[in-house]
């Protein structure tokens, strides 16, 4: 999957990805880093890990403007993050049992999660999915929950990553160890396609690049012309 993404072009009660880990056992510490771009207000879920009897053992849910919503074995932190951080994102949480702590970062800030299941372990029966929230293990889905956009670079750990460690994931220089984005092992469910990804400069590089596309009407009711303007 190096270099694609998933694209969901709809709400549907359907459409969703099965993420299948290189390694199936309990976790104490987990690390999700993913891509993401979507234009919906509605609170939807990005990245679901449900296991027999917790539908929501991992679960990232955003819920616009400004909410990101992380639950672990059925508890929640409801994060609140700067309004607008939740259209185009790059999003990395990490949870460590031994403490509970759970961290946001969003395009790179870090959010405190607070603390949530001291003590306690992901069940190695797991299902991982994209796109949808699941409320039973592997199903119970509701399209207003659903995911519409494109998701990419999704990567997992079994240890919590540092701060260093999250800026190396954001450039792409760091892969998962349970998921692993470039040797992707996944299963598509309804209407997600698969496409190559867009590449763009950084949003931290010094040279950032807008593309405007402009349609300019000459005359009333005359034909327009439609052009293309690079903002630096």
């Amino acid at each position: 999957m190096d270099g694609k993404m998933f694209i969901f072009p709809k709400e549907t009660n359907t459409a969703h990805v099965i993420l299948k880990p290189t390694v199936t056992k309990p976790l104490q510490k987990v690390s999700v880093c993913l891509n993401s771009y979507t234009d919906l207000s509605r609170r939807y879920s990005l990245f679901s890990i449900a296991t027999p009897g917790k539908d929501n053992a991992f679960l990232i849910y955003p819920e616009p403007p400004n909410i990101c919503s992380i639950y672990i074995n059925q508890a929640i932190s409801n994060i609140r993050i700067d309004p607008g951080s939740l259209g185009w994102m790059n999003l990395c949480v990490t949870w460590d049992s031994n403490t509970g702590e759970v961290h946001l970062w969003i395009n790179g800030r870090h959010y405190p999660g607070g603390v949530l299941m001291k003590g306690t372990s992901i069940a190695a029966e797991a299902s991982i999915l994209l796109g949808q929230d699941q409320d039973t293990f592997g199903g119970g889905f509701d399209a207003s929950q659903s995911f519409v956009g494109e998701i990419s670079d999704v990567n997992m750990w079994d240890k919590v990553l540092t701060p260093e460690d999250i800026q190396k994931a954001i450039s792409g220089d760091l892969h998962g160890n349970l998921i692993i984005w470039k040797s992707l092992v996944y299963e598509i469910k309804g209407d997600v396609l698969v496409q190559e990804k867009l590449q763009l400069p950084s949003a931290s590089s010094s040279n950032v690049y807008i593309r405007l596309i402009v349609t300019i009407s000459i005359i009333p009711g005359s034909s327009s012309v439609t052009g293309i303007i690079m903002v630096r």
